[in-house]
Order: structure tokens, then sequence, then C-alpha cells
């Protein structure tokens, strides 16, 4: 799998994606996937990489099965919000934090 990191002082994006299906385009119907290498090609990382990074990020833009099957073991993306775009399982997350 590739991850790619996005800093900014708020935020943390953390983009993750199969690396059989980085830059390829998807399409069904309305609906386009658009796996750009220049958004999702970081660096190839481990399970527990991915698990790590994506616990730490306030966004996260997630594609494929093996990249989606870790972002659901470590609780970060709920199953029923996955979205499928000819077959491709993708998803993405928010993190919102409260101050009191």
């Amino acid at each position: 799998m590739y991850m790619k990191k996005y800093e900014t002082e708020e935020n943390v994006l953390v983009a993750v994606c199969d690396k059989k299906i980085v830059g390829k385009t998807f399409r069904e119907g309305e609906l386009v996937l658009k796996l750009d290498e220049s958004f999702y090609k970081g660096d190839e990382a481990t399970d527990d990489e991915i698990k790590h990074a994506l616990c730490c990020a306030t966004v996260a833009n997630v594609s494929g099965e093996k990249s989606i099957a870790c972002a659901v073991d470590c609780g970060v993306i709920d199953p029923d919000t996955i979205i499928y775009i000819s077959g491709i399982p993708h998803a993405q997350m928010v993190q919102i934090w409260q101050e009191y």
C-alpha cells in the first residue's frame, strides 16, 4: 500500500491506496474515483504504519481492499460508510475535535 501525509498547522490528511490501483480511474454511473499518483503515491507502508497514521489523522482518503481493511481494523472507518465504484472500495474520514 502507498501512504502519503499532508500536514498543516491544524490538520493531518492521510491518503492511503492499494498499490495495484494507484494511478487509475474508475467510473460507475455519475461517480468517478480518480486515484492520482500525485495525491496517493507516497511511501510504501506496512499495515501497522498505516493504522498509526490513520489514528493520528484529522482527515483521510482511503481506497482499495487492503487499505480499507486497515482503516476499518483500526476503527477510523465505519464499514457502513464505504462506497464502491466499479467494485473498488473508497471511504473518507474527518475527525472533529471539540475544545471545552
